[in-house]
């Protein structure tokens, strides 16, 4: 355990957070930047005194379950969280589950991709962030809860309207076979995640089609180049597919452009004023 670096490691981490991004107030007396001290250890469920001893150099090797704590309160990325553990002498374990914060500057590049529908997915088919042709394209994920929000859960587990499974793509029995080899891959990542492990206990619940692929135990995942959304205003939208890889987030962005001049082009231009009104008229 080397107690010097990881305590300057620990300040450092703790001074680059603002309260407002872990849900608490500024408060009026704030003198130094960052996170109070006391702050830290009540997000890790540690006590103050031993959080101050471990900044200060003086505490005795914590546990893992006060490394997963601190690791949680700091938001800590994988790379920084192993480092965490080879401060504190212990070998660091799988990461705790997928993540799920989306990079700043990729949030940006989603909202400077006007022509093109773009979101961001989670390790576990999460849908963590969109733009606004991808809402009018797919659906206002703004709107769904957290749940609902996953794609293998829809295109397992619906609901269908009008025959749309999973927005009417035309590859959705290939993106159900690439789902469930992904999402075999990552729970063998984060055995220990318990949202991994509730979204495929409700999936072989709820979808014998699934429980048929996933019996299989195959992990080599299908690339679809080309996909036609079967839009209920309108009508067919076929777009190219391209995905990008957030290798250390284990987050993918996957970008629907269509052929510059084709009819699918002429739709996802419509497509982004009707869902600019639809918002408008929302707010």
């Amino acid at each position: 355990m080397d107690r010097r670096e990881l305590a300057v490691f620990l300040r450092s981490r703790r001074e680059r957070i603002t309260p407002a991004e872990v849900g608490l107030p500024a408060g009026p007396r704030r003198r130094t930047p960052g996170l109070r001290r006391e702050e830290v250890a009540q997000l890790a469920f540690i006590s103050t005194e031993y959080y101050t001893r471990l900044e200060q150099g003086r505490a005795p090797r914590p546990s893992r379950e006060v490394l997963a704590g601190v690791v949680r309160a700091l938001r800590l990325s994988n790379a920084e969280r192993a480092h965490l553990h080879h401060l504190a002498g212990a070998t660091p374990g799988p990461p705790p589950g997928p993540a799920r914060e989306v990079r700043r500057s990729v949030l940006d590049l989603l909202q400077r991709l006007p022509q093109a529908a773009a979101i961001v997915t989670s390790a576990a088919y999460e849908v963590l962030a969109w733009n606004d042709l991808a809402a009018a394209l797919m659906e206002d994920f703004s709107v769904l809860p957290r749940r609902d929000r996953n794609l293998v859960r829809q295109v397992f587990l619906g609901p269908f309207p009008q025959g749309r499974r999973l927005y009417g793509v035309s590859d959705a029995d290939a993106f159900a076979r690439t789902a469930v080899r992904r999402l075999r891959a990552t729970a063998a990542r984060y055995p220990d995640d318990p949202e991994v492990r509730r979204l495929v206990r409700d999936l072989l619940a709820g979808s014998e089609d699934f429980g048929r692929l996933w019996a299989a135990h195959d992990v080599d995942a299908e690339r679809t180049l080309c996909k036609t959304f079967q839009h209920p205003l309108v009508g067919p939208v076929t777009v190219n597919c391209d995905v990008l890889d957030i290798s250390d987030q284990d987050q993918q962005v996957v970008i629907y452009t269509a052929v510059p001049g084709s009819p699918s082009d002429e739709a996802l231009r419509l497509l982004s004023v009707i869902g600019t009104q639809r918002m408008e008229v929302d707010h």
